[in-house]
């Protein structure tokens, strides 16, 4: 039986987020899913994020239109959600600061006019969690980060086209990793 395959969502810290603004579609037509490829070669259409809710604010004129700032170790994601998003955009109004939470989203960027790229994620869904599902996250998200920093090696398509537009230094985010690493430490 042929039907709709939910994306992976992947794990990307903060940082690495921020720097990413290579997006393209796979396909010609206009349902044709939509990705954010990272200075890793992380292929994102949906991903997967745990950190701290640091602030919160309903920017919406007509209706609610929720901004936010989720933390974790290597910075921040700036956080959407409204009216197409209206069990998040309800979390994220319910929700105290500071609190940990989970995400599943979208990427979306925004190109600014003098061609700058910021990037956000637009929250399908929100979770409150505790500081050991924080702690996994990041745990993991470093494990599969080095993963992808290790394969730049190889000749995969996203990994040629993400080495060539970024320019990508292993160091720079072998190092973030380890800062994400270290946090952890600092922690207990």
């Amino acid at each position: 039986m042929a039907g709709y395959v939910r994306e992976v969502s992947r794990r990307v810290f903060a940082q690495e987020f921020r720097e990413s603004n290579l997006t393209f579609k796979d396909g010609d037509d206009q349902y044709s899913p939509q990705y954010l490829l990272t200075p890793t070669g992380a292929k994102v259409n949906r991903l997967f994020i745990v950190g701290t809710l640091i602030e919160k604010e309903d920017i919406g004129t007509d209706s609610e239109y929720w901004r936010g700032r989720v933390s974790d170790p290597t910075g921040s994601f700036m956080i959407y959600a409204g009216q197409y998003q209206p069990e998040a955009a309800q979390a994220l109004a319910e929700c105290e600061t500071p609190a940990f939470v989970a995400i599943v989203g979208k990427p979306s960027t925004y190109t600014n006019a003098e061609g700058t790229v910021f990037t956000s994620v637009r929250p399908e869904s929100i979770s409150i969690v505790d500081v050991t599902t924080r702690d996994l996250w990041v745990a993991d998200t470093a494990r599969r980060t080095l993963e992808r920093v290790k394969d730049l090696d190889n000749m995969d398509s996203n990994v040629v086209k993400a080495k060539e537009h970024y320019n990508t230094d292993k160091d720079h985010y072998s190092s973030m990793v380890r800062e994400a690493l270290r946090s952890l430490k600092e922690d207990l």
